[in-house]
């Protein structure tokens, strides 16, 4: 008898991985790829879109026709910041233009002129000025300089929608995806910002992201669900983990900290500290701040190592005594500490002052726990009404970072996450409905309390 199970293509930016979930949504296959970049028309490096469509295709003719496994839904957990342009004859119209692509100089001026000035826009749609980060300026940048391909767009898809457009031929959007520094939501008013209405632009109506569609796919029936951004698919997990309200520190290259019960408006200043704000899966505003911690580790960690001589790895043996832990300062005193932008790694620092590389990397790793705590803190000023952090991704596994960062925090348990596919999981959850019951299983979610 087959295994009936849930498949969740999950689309990172380097990796692209098919998930397979079962009833009580436990991991049950997982196969990832890696594929080579292509390039737009301008030269600039992209996801390749046809390798893309033809490994969802065959991936999932694959599933269905075979021996092994029932597949009763799919969803799609992607990156955001991108933008798919459809054209009248329903196939994809254009590459898939990067967000790292730069902005042409000069292209939002009017925008921003008209609507408040940059910073008022920017607190309006709790969207930064990034440049083509922020996807829903992709659309005016491709009015304004692609013309001949902008008028032949008939629909206009964020990147995990797209998916679900190819399977099912379903025009729709969903709020995790428009609110994701996009520029495209008003958070004051809740709605698409009027910008779109003046530049005549149309985009879907916002869905539900539990909304399903029933697809006739190589001779099966099969659920299609509307697809997810990937940060805030990563949080849902955690909502069903009680009532209490917390955080999640999602750490790697970027440490992102998540807070969906931080509810006051977004400021100037928040947003200069490279504050933002999502919109999680109940369509509610999730205050959120960055910091580069991974980058800027590994960095240090580099320069670190060479200057004695040492393999880098070597940080990974590291053992740490409660003296040092208990006697760590509450700031930074050697890196870090020199006022520069703190998502820029500083290797001005003389290590001639260090012993030998462990008494180094532990200085660094002292300072660079300050800094993270001052990005968490940004989006919890009363820690006392957040009781608990899960902390997920590479920093999670180190444990004297764990100690050092859950000692600024007392009055908050920090746990470790070991749920290394939570974005997966999230989009899971929100097709569960496909098993015929609504009610979610408990859930494994690695839990270990710092």
């Amino acid at each position: 008898m087959k295994k009936e199970v849930i498949a969740i293509f999950d689309i990172g930016k380097t990796n692209k991985k098919i998930l397979l979930f079962d009833q009580n949504l436990n991991l049950v296959s997982q196969h990832e790829d890696i594929f080579e970049e292509s390039a737009d028309e301008d030269g600039y490096s992209c996801d390749c879109g046809d390798k893309l469509e033809k490994w969802v295709k065959s991936t999932l003719k694959s599933l269905i026709t075979c021996d092994t496994y029932k597949v009763v839904a799919v969803n799609f957990s992607t990156y955001g910041a991108t933008m798919v342009y459809v054209g009248q004859n329903g196939n994809r119209l254009t590459p898939v233009y990067n967000y790292l692509r730069p902005m042409p100089e000069g292209c939002t001026d009017e925008l921003y002129g008209t609507n408040g000035g940059v910073d008022e826009f920017s607190r309006v749609t709790a969207s930064p000025a990034l440049g083509m980060l922020n996807s829903g300026l992709q659309i005016l940048w491709l009015k304004k300089y692609k013309p001949e391909i902008y008028s032949q767009v008939a629909h206009i898809l964020h990147f995990p929608q797209y998916f679900t457009y190819l399977l099912t031929q379903q025009v729709v959007s969903e709020y995790t995806s428009i609110g994701c520094h996009t520029a495209l939501w008003d958070f004051d008013k809740q709605c698409y910002h009027h910008w779109l209405q003046q530049e005549q632009i149309a985009l879907p109506t916002p869905t539900a992201n539990t909304k399903m569609f029933a697809t006739a796919m190589y001779g099966e029936n099969v659920f299609v669900g509307t697809g997810i951004h990937d940060s805030s698919a990563a949080l849902a997990p955690y909502f069903y983990d009680g009532t209490e309200p917390f955080v999640l520190i999602s750490t790697g290259t970027w440490c992102i900290t998540m807070n969906p019960f931080n509810e006051t408006p977004l400021t100037k200043a928040e947003l200069e500290a490279d504050c933002l704000c999502y919109l999680s899966v109940q369509q509610t505003p999730v205050k959120a701040s960055r910091l580069f911690m991974g980058h800027i580790h590994d960095v240090n960690l580099k320069h670190i190592a060479a200057h004695f001589g040492v393999e880098p790895k070597a940080f990974e043996q590291m053992q740490w005594t409660n003296e040092e832990i208990n006697h760590a300062p509450e700031n930074a005193t050697v890196f870090f500490c020199m006022n520069q932008n703190m998502n820029e790694a500083d290797t001005t620092v003389d290590l001639n002052r260090f012993a030998n590389f462990e008494s180094a990397y532990k200085q660094m790793l002292i300072d660079l726990s300050c800094k993270c705590s001052e990005a968490i803190r940004m989006v919890i000023p009363d820690t006392k009404k957040v009781s608990k952090a899960y902390v997920t991704g590479g920093f999670s596994r180190n444990k004297g970072f764990m100690k050092l960062l859950s000692k600024h925090f007392n009055e908050m348990d920090f746990f470790t996450s070991q749920t290394d596919n939570a974005s997966a999981l999230g989009a899971a959850i929100m097709v569960y409905g496909a098993f015929g019951n609504n009610t979610l299983p408990e859930l494994n979610l690695g839990l270990k309390k710092v």
